[in-house]
């Protein structure tokens, strides 16, 4: 029986998606984990894989058509036997997506989908007698980590396990990921937050304002359309505060100099971002009661220091993350943070390279800005916004005038995780890391 392939769900949150690129034809006989298109979500352009073999029938979705909800058919994969006639009324349902499932169904019970996204997964061989689905590729990365995958949470179509799933999963930690209930919080609470994106004033209303004055309308992409329901769901949801204090920088300038000098050979050159960085690792390792996150009903108190820092890309931003960022040199950290803005910018990033991470970092004092207020990341407790480091006049220790390089620092606080006292304590840790930049290599 003919198989329908559905538009995957590349990330918790996604509904919909752009049909970027076919990598196959109608006709072209395809294998068990053999990429047949990409997909551009909110956040990224991805590849999907797939799971079963067959000749693909009809391709139903034209490729570079956007707004395809997840779970439409957009495509059929024929069984050994079966022609393309047999499918020629799913093809009239390509220009509607929303009836296409209709057309599908009148010639009978559709199979799951043969189709599993390359970044998120789906589940796969079996576990006390109950079926788990996977996709081959991911079954075999699977067996190579030595993972259970009865442990392992897909997130493909029908809850599929796929390559993403498997790839960001652990061996040791595979097997207790499904005992914390918790964990499984912070990925339902931001689904229906996306479903009903508020708008302001009605769309009506403003186009009768500026209905004598010239302009150009700007549709909203998916990442615009995500960034505008999290920034709302935060402010909105969130009972933010704001810690501030300056911190001076010439220590940390003078060390990064000579450690520029030594690294010059390797083609190493550390910024001041990557201070900051193991800075802030160092300063949720030294005050772990900040080092947390909110789940709805509960807390989640992070053991390692997983830090995300914004990248502003056209049209959007990403928050890379920096996964155990306190047992990492600064070299390293340097190296990762430069390979995840790079591919940010072009939406190469999977899914599990941006999401997750307990704080985050956002830096604009490149572009001149002396000090902000950054929101927060759902399900983030905390992040620091960074100023420009400024020549300043301060007094020193001993009541005298001097002049050091001053940068401004605010943190934004969810008061639900992290009180005023345990904020202020937090902070000062970040100071006295980048104020004693020695400190950071022990």
């Amino acid at each position: 029986m003919a198989t329908e392939i559905l538009m995957p769900a590349l990330s918790p949150t996604m509904e919909e998606g752009t049909l970027a690129k076919w990598l196959v034809k109608e006709g072209d006989v395809v294998k068990s984990g053999q990429i047949l298109a990409e997909i551009e979500t909110d956040k990224a352009t991805m590849e999907f894989e797939a799971v079963d073999e067959g000749t693909v029938g009809k391709i139903l979705i034209a490729e570079g058509t956007a707004g395809v909800k997840v779970n439409t058919p957009i495509a059929v994969l024929l069984d050994e036997g079966e022609d393309a006639s047999s499918v020629a009324a799913p093809k009239a349902a390509a220009a509607a997506p929303v009836a296409a499932p209709v057309a599908v169904e009148s010639r009978g019970e559709p199979r799951p989908t043969a189709v599993a996204p390359v970044a998120p997964s789906a589940p796969a061989p079996v576990s006390g007698g109950a079926r788990v689905f996977a996709s081959p590729l991911a079954r075999r990365i699977a067996k190579e980590k030595g993972l259970d995958l009865a442990a392992v949470t897909g997130s493909g179509p029908h809850g599929r396990i796929v390559r993403a799933d498997v790839e960001g999963a652990q061996p040791a930690a595979a097997k207790p990921a499904a005992a914390p209930v918790a964990a499984e919080a912070p990925k339902a609470a931001p689904a229906p937050v996306a479903a009903a994106m508020p708008t302001g004033l009605a769309t009506e209303t403003v186009l009768k304002m500026y209905a004598d004055r010239a302009y150009e309308e700007v549709p909203l992409d998916g990442m615009r359309r995500t960034i505008a329901a999290r920034l709302t769901e935060a402010k909105q949801t969130i009972p933010h505060f704001y810690l501030r204090r300056d911190v001076e920088l010439d220590a940390l300038m003078a060390f990064r100099e000579q450690l520029n000098k030594q690294l010059e050979g390797r083609g190493v050159k550390l910024s001041v971002n990557d201070f900051i960085i193991k800075a802030c690792a160092v300063a949720l390792q030294a005050v772990p009661n900040a080092n947390a996150v909110w789940a709805g009903d509960r807390m989640l108190r992070m053991k390692p220091s997983d830090v995300a820092v914004a990248v502003a890309v056209e049209g959007g931003l990403f928050t890379p993350v920096l996964r155990d960022a306190d047992k990492k040199s600064l070299s390293a950290l340097s190296a990762e943070m430069k390979d995840l803005a790079a591919r940010a910018k072009t939406k190469k990033l999977a899914p599990h390279e941006y999401q997750g991470g307990s704080f985050a970092i956002s830096n604009l004092g490149m572009m001149g800005i002396e000090n902000f207020d950054a929101v927060i990341n759902p399900p983030h407790g905390s992040i620091l916004a960074v100023g420009a480091g400024l020549k300043k006049p301060v007094v020193k220790a001993d009541g005298t005038i001097g002049v050091a390089t001053v940068m401004s620092m605010t943190l934004s606080v969810d008061h639900r995780v992290i009180d005023g006292a345990l904020g202020a304590e937090f902070l000062k840790a970040i100071i006295e890391a980048l104020e004693n930049p020695m400190v950071m290599l022990a």
